[in-house]
């Protein structure tokens, strides 16, 4: 009996022990994934610098589209004399798609960004939080390219077509303006042949290779490499370009024009024609000391 009772109290030790040694491992393995996926966002999608004021808490948050952008953008402002008297440290977040800046714009979590007005206008950012236009890149057309013909807008030459749209409800070229036309013609989406695509060259990848017979996007020089301009059609012009805006809650002219000037210097830098070609939003006058505003004059 004492044997048989010896061998329980053996057992149960031994099923205790298993249980500690599992909600140890258990726990581990959540604090292991939750440090992970609280640290890899943030690896893979920011890159940040300090400024000379070493002491100064103080952080200037830029949001652009790529990382290239954004790397560049922050070590050129952590060099800048202005942004060092009111900041310690300059971070910069990028995303690859629209979607990813909106959390930025809604919520006003970044002094700089990279975003198209009707985005900013759709969140009324710049009456919540008073963000302004800096540099703006030019307006462009959107059009539908087509590899083999001149496509046509009517609604029996869409039909039976196989489209390639971009997968972003806030693209223009890719999404608005198309979808809007089929609208206009009176084409149900769900009579179309749609392929979704992640970007503008994707969809270039698309019609390059034959899945789809017409794109909706923006002609650069660059694509009468693969397509004819010939096979181009117009579906509206003048869409007016990206811009950066800074969230100015003070008047801040210093900080400003001193990022107006970098942007402006940086943009020469670009091999792109688009993106190397921006107009400033501002007259700043280091003589006078005189700041102003040409916006008026950059949307006409």
């Amino acid at each position: 009996m004492k044997i048989k009772h010896l061998a329980l109290q053996q057992s149960t030790f031994v099923t205790v022990l298993l249980l500690f040694f599992l909600l140890t491992w258990l726990s581990g393995q959540i604090n292991t994934n939750a440090l992970v996926g609280t640290l890899k966002p943030l690896i893979e999608t920011s890159t940040r610098c300090q400024t000379t004021a070493l002491q100064n808490k103080e952080h200037l948050i830029v949001y652009a589209p790529s990382k290239n952008v954004a790397s560049s953008l922050v070590q050129s402002l952590c060099e800048d004399a202005v942004v060092a008297k009111q900041y310690g440290e300059v971070v910069g977040f990028w995303g690859y798609r629209t979607s990813d800046s909106i959390e930025f714009v809604g919520k006003g979590i970044a002094d700089l960004i990279l975003a198209k007005n009707n985005i900013m206008s759709a969140f009324k950012a710049e009456s919540t939080y008073n963000y302004q236009p800096i540099v703006g890149f030019p307006s462009y057309t959107a059009f539908f390219i087509s590899a083999k013909e001149k496509p046509k807008i009517n609604k029996q030459y869409f039909l039976g077509k196989r489209i390639g749209l971009l997968d972003y409800p806030t693209s223009r070229s890719g999404h608005i303006l198309p979808k809007q036309t089929f609208k206009n013609l009176g084409v149900n989406l769900e009579n179309l042949k749609i392929t979704y695509a992640s970007s503008h060259n994707e969809l270039r990848d698309l019609l390059a290779n034959g899945q789809v017979d017409l794109i909706a996007s923006f002609w650069k020089d660059e694509d009468q490499l693969s397509f004819s301009k010939n096979y181009i059609t117009p579906i509206s012009d003048n869409i007016v370009g990206t811009r950066w805006y800074l969230k100015m809650q003070h008047e801040n002219t210093d900080l400003l024009c001193a990022i107006q000037a970098r942007l402006m210097t940086l943009s020469k830098l670009q091999t792109s024609p688009y993106f190397n070609h921006v107009e400033p939003y501002w007259g700043c006058d280091s003589g006078t000391n005189r700041v102003d505003y040409l916006g008026e004059q950059r949307d006409k």
